[in-house]
């Protein structure tokens, strides 16, 4: 059962034809990195942390309207599927690695570059990545882009990594981290510094200022495809399971700040 809500497929759908009606090509962040900056464009970034059957779902979404996206996997076991990777890539989309060998590793850098290495590789058996992004942990200790404070991930030939190769005053950033598009006082690692559009709350936020050309000429949008579905019960699941996240995240925050 579809719902009349935020965070459903149909109103995602609703943003990209939105976006597509006035006027905004979409590139993946491997083609922004190659050079490909001309224009209004927007890149659609999806962190599959978790539940990857959603994230097929949204390549599906996409691909019916000839959008390539660029999906980020962790090599968790739990949430590593083979079977959705090669479906999605056959989708014609973007596949990179969204990396957190830090926290594992508990800020072992020697260790976390050896097991960064093995886990490039093994994406690399299913697509030639080239662009990486870090997974935010929010409940470590170790900030996962800190890996290359000693090492340059250039040397695995990865072209960007979009924390370090975008400039967030020419192109904006607009997340879904903690089920909202203004939730920085939940965000502990996925924030950058440029334009602030606090403003947009929801996706239908985003939506109006579109049909209102508001929105600047280069975005970058980040989803986390597991907050969205057009079931129900996932629906409730999610919205009341992210409450509750947000709190202990709120308190993470405030802690960080008097720390």
């Amino acid at each position: 059962m579809v719902l009349n809500k935020d965070f459903t497929w149909a109103k995602y759908d609703e943003l990209l034809s939105s976006l597509q009606q006035h006027g905004y090509e979409f590139r993946t962040f491997e083609e922004y990195c190659q050079g490909n900056r001309q224009g209004r464009f927007v890149i659609l970034r999806h962190d599959v942390d978790a539940r990857p059957s959603h994230s097929l779902q949204c390549a599906q979404i996409e691909e019916a309207r000839r959008i390539r996206g660029s999906y980020y996997f962790r090599k968790t076991p739990k949430f590593n599927c083979p079977e959705v990777i090669r479906e999605i890539i056959a989708l014609n989309h973007e596949i990179g690695y969204h990396y957190e060998e830090l926290s594992l590793t508990k800020g072992d850098a020697n260790r976390a570059i050896g097991i960064f290495e093995e886990n490039l590789a093994y994406f690399r058996l299913f697509y030639p990545v080239q662009t990486i992004c870090m997974h935010g942990s929010p409940t470590s200790l170790h900030d996962n882009r800190d890996l290359w404070k000693k090492y340059d991930y250039r040397r695995w030939g990865i072209i960007g990594e979009p924390y370090f190769d975008i400039d967030f005053n020419d192109l904006t950033y607009l997340t879904d981290t903690g089920r909202c598009w203004n939730g920085q006082k939940y965000n502990i690692r996925d924030k950058v510094e440029g334009s602030d559009f606090s403003q947009f709350h929801t996706t239908g936020d985003i939506i109006e200022a579109v049909s209102r050309r508001m929105l600047p000429d280069r975005i970058m949008f980040t989803t986390h495809p597991q907050r969205w579905t057009d079931n129900r019960w996932k629906w409730w699941r999610e919205l009341i399971s992210q409450n509750i996240k947000n709190e202990v995240k709120r308190i993470i925050v405030w802690y960080n700040r008097k720390h």
